[in-house]
């Protein structure tokens, strides 16, 4: 079954994966005295086209992957928490009468083309998250529906059985995300804040009021839009077009006041749908103050970005810290990593935390 945001209070661990088109990402927490550790962090590679736009594209090329990331880490478990992004999934907040769970399961199953863009609900897992009462009348509920087709999650199944693994969750990145927020930030009932994923191919937008996704978005762009971009303008390698994208002079004699300029007109289309989004989303909620935008994921390092988004969106904007309130096992995780599995580690994180038998 698919489920949206199961998991967090049982006695079984489980290591999250997360999948993206860049590359696939372990994180094994375990608990302490002290609150959650990180216990193992590992990344591996893929080969471009493995993944495209969140749809798993060469099965035999994530499970060969998925296998040695696992023989590299060390972890002893076969049970893990993963996620979808991107085309795989749907996610739609919709108002109903106020109704029990088992009604209000019925109702979307028998309706669901009036809220879900699917024809045939026997092809699609779904499942919703009651959020409360609707802020304008008390006689209805907001419900957040999450819905993806059986086959697009069965190819990840498949990979990931084929890698001698077992999936117990199947969760969302943008959920992911919230997961890894409650954990490591302190917030009031009403505090609104935006999280923005910033991947190689898709970024996940998902904004939280009082620790609770109320809104979430994923658009098939990111962070080698602007490293193409970089490519094609000075010509030169990708690897060198990264370096510029991070920190602005790597790999190329330009003056820097220029390459700036350049990034931030490659991340403009970014930048523009990350605006549009917050502007839609104040727009249909009716709410004007958002307290924060916090950027994740590997393309949150482009150089300048943070400021420019601060500026544009007239919010404070930093990078998020998914190990804030999370300590890690030294003797595992090298102390000079640190800084960048926080950047690249989000998501992982995020799933990570999660048990069995946590609703």
């Amino acid at each position: 079954m698919f489920d949206l945001k199961e998991v967090f209070t049982g006695t079984k661990r489980l290591v999250g994966l997360d999948i993206g088109s860049h590359s696939i990402k372990l994180a094994e927490i375990v608990g302490s005295s002290h609150g959650p550790v990180l216990n193992r962090f590992l990344q591996f590679p893929l080969t471009k086209g493995v993944i495209v736009e969140g749809n798993l594209e060469d099965s035999r090329a994530l499970s060969a992957a998925i296998k040695e990331l696992f023989r590299n880490s060390g972890c002893k478990g076969r049970g893990l928490v993963t996620s979808l992004s991107g085309n795989s999934v749907i996610i739609k907040k919709v108002t109903f009468p106020q109704m029990e769970e088992v009604e209000l399961r019925d109702l979307i199953r028998d309706e669901a083309g009036k809220y879900l863009p699917f024809d045939n609900m026997d092809d699609v897992n779904y499942d919703f998250q009651i959020l409360g009462d609707n802020e304008y009348n008390p006689n209805q509920m907001d419900v957040i529906i999450v819905a993806a087709k059986k086959a697009d999650i069965n190819n990840y199944l498949d990979a990931i059985t084929a890698a001698g693994l077992t999936v117990n969750i199947m969760d969302v990145d943008s959920f992911a995300l919230e997961t890894m927020y409650e954990a490591n930030y302190d917030f009031e009932d009403g505090e609104i804040v935006v999280i923005v994923n910033i991947g190689a191919s898709i970024t996940n937008i998902n904004i939280v009021k009082g620790g609770m996704s109320i809104f979430t978005r994923d658009f098939t762009l990111g962070g080698n839009a602007v490293t193409e971009g970089l490519q094609e303008k000075y010509r030169i390698s990708f690897d060198e077009a990264e370096a510029i994208k991070i920190d602005g002079v790597a790999g190329s004699d330009q003056d820097k006041e220029d390459l700036q300029t350049a990034i931030m007109d490659c991340a403009e289309p970014i930048c523009l749908e990350i605006e549009r989004s917050i502007d839609y989303f104040r727009s249909t909620f009716g709410s004007d103050y958002i307290k924060h935008v916090y950027l994740a994921g590997a393309s949150s390092r482009i150089a300048g970005l943070s400021g420019s988004l601060s500026q544009r969106l007239n919010i404070e904007t930093e990078l998020i810290n998914p190990l804030l309130k999370i300590g890690y096992n030294k003797k595992n995780i090298d102390a000079g990593k640190i800084e960048y599995i926080k950047t690249i580690g989000a998501v992982a994180i995020g799933l990570g935390l999660r048990k069995i038998g946590d609703k």
